[in-house]
């Protein structure tokens, strides 16, 4: 299921991990803590308990927790839950096999249910029985547990609310006015007391089951301090970033040299002279293999392997953190950050992720700045173009080029979507050295997507560009949007076609000119300044077939054609403005 660290309604995934526990009753659950940062974990672990559902607390990076100095009884911590404990150490592998074969005795012999329920303040618990026993005496079918019931509607759980009116008013009125007995009591909200008891509760547990070792600040601690600091923090996040982009730029570009040299070993891609099938199907065909070697793997390679060392380490939720302030600019909150880093390997996954942020509103705004971000087959069009022909540097100013676009239509959007934005709330792992076959797997997953399908298209798509150039069919295209393309834009009176091609896959905007002009050497054909302006464009403009789709799936056809033509307008504009100016300094 989702990770989550509540079960009530704030976001879609608490919805339906809560749902499915209810309605589906599952053999077995296993809560996955943080053994370092034990009783903050415990919070969400009280609440499965208050869902009396067959329970096995797996405490998983019991070796970060170790090396802080935490002693963790795993017999004590079973007592006070009352459910069974295992110790994990999951990247290496340890108690894994402990884990399963508890599971099975759970799941089998059904032992996993607490021994006893949680007890919260006499004045709080004394309002939750009677709540839970008048909706026993009214047999109401929700599916869900009684007392769990009577705690989310003591908390004003607006989705139970009206689950439980639905069927006995007299039971939603007492529980109001146990409510405001409770906040009468305590002197805050109800739903803010019951938080407490539970936190209160998750300290007195962990308190009586781990004891302090003598321990020194770790390295980690030390990194996590500078990572959050608020000052450097945004400086380290700031170079991160810009570390990764640079990584890719260097590694990427040494990588590409190094290939082109070896194939122009092979003899070149020549021009197609006799115009006869065989010529068109090799130079499609070779022409497609070298793109795709020299072009693309390069820059995907090292930019995929250090995104996943940044995942697994813990840093990427510390640039979350820092930036929350500047996402707020934009009518989000710094978790927003999350799907949109994703966005840079793929916007597809990244709009679904878009699920994480808790109003429609916000996944909107989140999925419109995602469909700017150059996701890898943008950044092929801009490291293929810029950093190989033109300059590493100018790749660099695009992606921050890139930045300050989204900011500007962010905040566009936020005058035409004006709303409140919800605050972060969100776990910050303990840092950890990257595990070198965690951070490979991830990159061999990311990157294979690309050899096994961009490969065969390239081949495909090389060989029909190259037939369609011959008929004659590419240059009427090129002619009839050439006001805008050839006379605002600047570029070649090819680059209508290639903008065409481009929204089924944005790495067609490069191999359609390797294609056409029969040579992966395009600077014999193209200048720097219009090199930058089609990259530029082919960052911003119309998303891919793909993620058109993603988002009217994931918000209507409505919403998706208002994103596509933000970012269809935004390229035009910026493109034109982006050549203007790069005539002045190129």
């Amino acid at each position: 299921m989702p990770g989550i660290y509540s079960l009530s309604t704030f976001s879609q995934e608490e919805l339906v991990s809560r749902e499915y526990i209810a309605f589906e009753k599952p053999d077995v659950v296993i809560n996955v803590l943080d053994a370092s940062v034990l009783e903050r974990n415990l919070f969400f672990t009280l609440q499965l308990k208050e869902m009396q559902v067959p329970l096995i607390v797996c405490l998983n990076q019991a070796d970060v927790a170790e090396r802080k100095g935490m002693n963790i009884s795993l017999d004590r911590l079973s007592d006070a839950l009352g459910v069974p404990v295992v110790r994990t150490v999951a990247v290496r592998g340890e108690g894994l096999h402990a884990l399963v074969k508890t599971a099975l005795e759970v799941a089998l012999h059904g032992n996993g249910v607490s021994r006893f329920p949680t007890e919260y303040g006499h004045e709080v618990e004394g309002r939750i029985r009677k709540l839970a026993g008048m909706l026993q005496s009214e047999g109401l079918d929700t599916r869900y547990p009684a007392r769990w019931l009577a705690i989310k509607l003591l908390e004003n759980d607006t989705q139970i609310k009206q689950t439980v009116e639905a069927k006995s008013n007299d039971v939603v009125h007492a529980s109001q006015r146990f409510a405001e007995e409770i906040s009468y009591i305590h002197g805050e909200q109800c739903f803010a007391v019951i938080a407490s008891e539970r936190y209160s509760l998750a300290h007195r547990i962990a308190q009586d089951t781990y004891e302090w070792t003598a321990s020194r600040t770790t390295f980690s601690e030390r990194i996590d301090w500078l990572t959050t600091h608020k000052v450097l923090g945004y400086v380290t996040s700031a170079a991160v970033i810009a570390g990764l982009l640079l990584w890719t730029f260097i590694v990427g570009g040494f990588l590409s040299d190094a290939l082109t040299s070896l194939l122009s070993l092979l003899g070149p891609v020549n021009l197609l002279v006799s115009g006869s099938l065989l010529d068109i199907v090799w130079n499609g065909v070779f022409g497609g293999i070298v793109a795709g070697l020299t072009l693309v793997i390069p820059f995907v390679v090292p930019f995929y392997l250090l995104l996943a060392t940044i995942e697994d380490s813990g840093i990427l939720t510390r640039i979350a953190f820092m930036m929350d302030s500047a996402m707020h600019k934009i009518g989000l909150h710094g978790k927003a950050l999350i799907p949109l880093i994703l966005g840079y390997g793929c916007s597809v996954p990244a709009i679904r992720a878009c699920r994480i942020m808790e109003t429609p509103r916000e996944r909107l705004l989140a999925a419109l700045a995602i469909t700017f971000a150059p996701c890898a087959a943008r950044t092929i069009v801009i490291l293929g173009l810029v950093a190989v022909f033109v300059n590493p540097i100018w790749a660099f100013v695009l992606y921050a080029a890139d930045i300050a676009i989204i900011f500007i239509l962010g905040r566009i959007a936020l005058k035409v979507m004006p709303g409140r934005s919800t605050g972060l709330i969100m776990e910050m792992h303990s840092l950890k050295l990257p595990s070198m076959s965690v951070v490979l797997k991830q990159t061999w997953a990311r990157t294979k997507s690309i050899m096994y399908i961009v490969f065969p298209i390239y081949i495909i798509g090389s060989v029909a560009v190259q037939a369609l150039y011959r008929l004659g069919v590419l240059e009427q295209i090129g002619n009839l949007l050439s006001p805008v393309t050839v006379f605002w834009l600047g570029l070649p009176a090819v680059a209508g076609v290639l903008l065409i091609l481009g929204v089924i896959r944005k790495e067609f905007i490069l191999l359609a000119l390797v294609a056409i002009f029969g040579s992966a050497n395009l600077m014999l054909y193209v200048t720097p300044v219009q090199l930058i302006t089609l990259a530029l464009v082919g960052m911003i403009y119309i998303p891919c077939l793909s993620t058109i789709t993603v988002l009217a799936k994931e918000f209507g056809w409505k919403h998706a054609a208002t994103i596509t033509m933000a970012n269809l307008a935004a390229a035009i504009l910026f493109g034109g403005i982006a050549y203007r100016l790069l005539t002045l300094v190129l």
